[in-house]
């Protein structure tokens, strides 16, 4: 006989009952599509290591972008991807009035003025040597002349019509110098700041540096970006950023940190806690899924559920496509 205090099934045997076990439900609002902007206006590129995903000219983008909306797509994370020859040891063009950027802020904001604009706010994209900022003498992070130029783009998207700016550089200081800027422009009112605040030096990232093309020419970004065995480090990181004036804390990647998701949100408990589904976790799912090993939906739904469940409001994720058909 069963004790009545060990009894749990009566609480789940019926369907009806299983939602009513979570905390947070899967909605569409849930979900942000990060996505690729090339400045070659009139391309559709297929990314070879992210199956579905492409790199969007400016031309393409309200044909890319409209069926989505129409099923319920509310934002969207821009990334730019200029062409080799714009870029400098400063990431000059990363703000440049002409470049894929700016000009996808301005077309979507004309095109779907409800739709949420988010822009990634880095400089590894539009340097030639591939690094979140600029560098010293001895390639080592020039920490305060990073975080002024980064400070500089945030406020020239703002400018543009962003309706969100999220640095992922992982410069200490930033989001301070952001948020002055944004206040000193008189946008601090109508533009918020996604903090990618817990961003771990992943081997999940390599899909992504393929489609940003926006790799390291030389080391790597293990000085700046966290290491992946430190959980105080991430603590601090989303600690500062709330002090520093984050409106929404982020942790990347995801799957593998839903402890540290689940620490940013009992340490921000009135902050949006975002995940970022990165590439790699993307091509993980996916060719598991064509090679039989799950069903891809189930194993989406599943990775969403989680991520949800360790204490996320919000998901960038490139499956956001096929989320929007699943959650009709």
């Amino acid at each position: 006989m069963v004790e009545v205090d060990s009894l749990l099934h009566s609480g789940y045997h019926h369907p009806v009952q299983r939602p009513w076990q979570a905390e947070r439900v899967l909605t569409k609002g849930a979900l942000m599509y990060p996505i690729f902007i090339t400045d070659e206006k009139d391309s559709l590129i297929p990314i070879s290591s992210m199956p579905n995903q492409y790199r969007i000219g400016v031309n393409r983008l309200e044909e890319f972008i409209a069926p989505l909306v129409a099923k319920g797509l509310q934002a969207v994370m821009l990334f730019g991807v200029p062409n080799d020859s714009v870029k400098d040891a400063f990431g000059t063009a990363a703000d440049d009035p002409n470049g894929p950027v700016i000009q996808a802020i301005r077309l979507l904001k004309a095109k779907f003025p409800p739709l949420l604009v988010s822009c990634d706010v880095c400089l590894c994209e539009y340097t030639s040597h591939g690094h979140c900022g600029h560098l010293n003498s001895d390639n080592t992070i020039d920490n305060t002349a990073s975080v002024r130029r980064l400070a500089e783009v945030a406020v020239n998207y703002a400018k543009a019509g962003a309706d969100n700016v999220a640095p992922s550089d992982m410069m200490d200081g930033r989001m301070r110098a952001i948020k002055q800027g944004l206040v000193d422009a008189g946008l601090s009112h109508r533009v918020s700041l996604m903090a990618y605040s817990a961003k771990y030096a992943s081997a999940l990232y390599g899909p992504f540096r393929d489609a940003a093309c926006s790799g390291a020419q030389f080391g790597d970004r293990s000085a700046y970006q966290l290491p992946p065995s430190s959980r105080g480090l991430g603590r601090r990181a989303i600690e500062r950023d709330v002090r520093e004036g984050a409106d929404i804390i982020m942790v990347k990647p995801a799957t593998f940190y839903l402890d540290i998701i689940r620490d940013a949100k009992e340490q921000a408990p009135n902050h949006p806690i975002a995940a970022y589904q990165v590439s790699g976790e993307y091509a993980m799912i996916h060719h598991a899924a064509t090679a039989g090993v799950f069903d891809l939906k189930t194993a989406v739904l599943e990775s969403m559920t989680s991520l949800q469940r360790a204490g996320c409001s919000l998901i960038l994720t490139y499956f956001t496509p096929e989320l929007l058909e699943w959650l009709n």
